[in-house]
């Protein structure tokens, strides 16, 4: 991409967050803002911590006034994937507005999930993960509302499908918009290299009326492909090879690939109807590839026996994605042809570290700064990023490394390419580099509790081994996990884990001691840590509870975690006004 079109990228996207921050606070007009922010959540309890902080950002005027903000959980029992999320709320918002529904323009955002493989967004959620930008300081919440801030005024009534945890930039010339005015689905596309195409969706456009180079196109899609191998984008025209100068690729060939789309009213309609049809969900269904691959007068049946992509495959998987096939079978897709554009991927600790720390192009479109409302005194903190955090004099955060919501004291340090999350590091102490340590409040014996984990940046929480005799497969820090209980004079039998294959893992073993206080518990986590790194013996303290990320989530104290995080929201500000 040449410079002249990266900074009309960077231009764009400071015209968007200019707009967003023109009505934080204040009452919106009608058609100005979305009538309707809806969030999913996994369940009651996500959706009541969710429900919490945006309430908080309201009060503190945050977020745009005027406009209704709901969340909406997962029905309880088995999980139902984005696309079942889509149908629930869809349903409850119908249940809420009734006829008013379809005069409605709403944003949809897929929170859901627990965050495994980036913990430090499970307890609050992804959403509200903090960014190094705004004043009050932005999180996901409003930087989606950001690069969609111009959608609801170019909107007929429907709804915006999109994911909590990516970002997509782009740039169209001033005197044309992004719309959403055509029947059934629009969706937005990015050009990307075909290795990209294999783990997105894939549009394959009708080539009549085309007319390539130009920053932004609307084009109709003959059919949607849901990770394809490179052959089949090729086998069925979805390879593109227009050169232009707004198009990265440089051998000319490229895909379009998915990220967020419109379904108008009676496109939704459909969906109401699908989930009367359908009933109870028991199984996972995706609203790209389960939604989209039905649209276009070239879909076809087939994709729904194909179960290649899939975590866990559900002997009601095929009918249900037969039945979304029929409902929404004849349904329109267009796209809109973003031809520059960038789409960014936030939800693993590597991607979040590399695109805050090291991406320079992200973080010149975005703005991003290395230090946002925090205080950091005369401490060494060049090629990180620290947000929401009191530094002492003399600390220093290594390069690659992000410190959010956190209080360092003197000479703390934090070596390169590790997150530290809400904790409060002791004088002195030293985070390895590498390392992902996290604070969470929790409710232990009818008291708060403070439970911070540790892993290390690469570790796969996700991963599980058949039986605990298999403890040796799963990796911690590079390190069989049977060293480490070794190392902290642990049994098999302390881990908790049930004999079910699925517990077998990092995310549900009870490796982490509750501490009575915030500093203490960082302390005393960060002591076995370097044990393991140092092959020297280190205990949990002496008759402390062991819990697992798992158990935290379960016993998480919401109230108590944001009140860690208002109390030093006043000190941040009390420092800033005395300088």
């Amino acid at each position: 991409m040449s410079r002249g079109c990266s900074g009309n990228l960077q231009d764009a996207t400071r015209e968007k967050l200019r707009k967003l921050n023109s009505l934080r606070g204040r009452e919106v007009l009608p058609g100005e803002f979305w009538d309707v922010v809806a969030v999913t959540a996994a369940d009651g309890s996500q959706r009541e911590a969710y429900e919490l902080q945006i309430r908080e950002k309201v009060e503190r005027k945050e977020l745009p006034l005027g406009a209704q903000y709901k969340v909406f959980s997962d029905p309880p029992g088995c999980k139902i994937g984005n696309g079942g999320s889509t149908l629930y709320a869809l349903q409850q918002l119908n249940d809420i507005c009734g006829k008013a529904l379809s005069e409605l323009r709403i944003i949809l955002i897929h929170a859901g999930g627990f965050s495994q493989r980036l913990p430090s967004a499970s307890a609050l959620g992804k959403i509200f993960m903090p960014l190094p930008l705004g004043e009050p300081i932005y999180q996901m919440l409003e930087l989606k509302l950001a690069m969609y801030v111009d959608f609801p005024s170019n909107m007929k009534p429907g709804v915006l499908v999109t994911c909590a945890d990516d970002v997509e930039l782009y740039s169209i010339p001033e005197e044309e918009s992004v719309r959403f005015d055509k029947p059934g689905f629009t969706a937005l596309a990015h050009p990307s290299p075909l290795s990209v195409g294999t783990t997105h969706g894939v549009f394959v456009l009708d080539p009549r009326g085309r007319r390539p180079s130009l920053e932004m196109e609307n084009a109709s899609c003959l059919r949607f492909l849901h990770k394809p191998s490179v052959d089949r984008m090729r086998d069925s025209g979805a390879v593109c090879r227009e050169r232009g100068g707004f198009l990265p690729m440089s051998d000319g060939e490229f895909v379009y690939t998915d990220s967020t789309y419109y379904m108008d009213f009676d496109a939704a309609k459909l969906l109401l109807n699908l989930l009367n049809e359908l009933g109870p969900l028991s199984c996972e269904i995706d609203a790209y590839g389960d939604f989209l691959q039905a649209l276009g007068p070239k879909a076809t049946i087939e994709y729904t026996k194909n179960t290649s992509n899939v975590t866990k495959e559900e002997a009601s998987l095929v009918e249900v994605r037969q039945k979304i096939f029929h409902q929404l079978r004849g349904t329109p897709l267009n796209v809109v042809l973003l031809n520059n554009s960038k789409f960014y991927h936030m939800g693993t600790a590597s991607e979040f570290l590399f695109h805050l720390t090291e991406d320079g192009a992200f973080r010149s479109e975005l703005g991003l700064l290395p230090s946002a409302f925090s205080v950091n005194v005369g401490g060494s903190v060049s090629g990180c990023c620290v947000v929401h955090s009191v530094l002492a004099p003399s600390c220093c955060v290594g390069a690659g490394s992000v410190v959010e919501h956190s209080r360092l004291e003197a000479g703390a340090s934090v070596g390169g390419g590790s997150i530290v999350s809400s904790c409060w590091v002791s004088s002195g102490l030293s985070v390895p580099a590498g390392a992902f340590m996290h604070t969470l409040c929790v409710n232990h014996r009818e008291q708060v509790g403070f439970v911070t984990v540790f892993f290390g940046i690469k570790d796969d929480l996700k991963r599980s081994v058949a039986s605990p005799a298999y403890l040796g497969e799963l990796q911690f820090f590079g390190f069989s996990l049977a060293k480490c209980l070794s190392r902290w004079g642990m049994e098999n039998e302390s881990l908790g884990f049930s004999g079910d294959a699925a517990s077998c893992s990092l995310w549900s073993a009870r490796l982490f001691p509750v501490c009575s206080e915030q500093r203490s518990s960082f302390s005393a986590s960060l002591g076995m840590l370097q044990a393991v790194l140092s092959g020297s013996p280190c205990h949990a303290p002496r008759d402390a509870a062991l819990m697992s990320m798992q158990d935290c989530l379960q016993r998480k104290n919401l109230e108590e975690m944001l009140k860690l995080k208002r109390r030093l929201r006043r000190d941040i500000q009390q420092a800033q006004l005395s300088i």
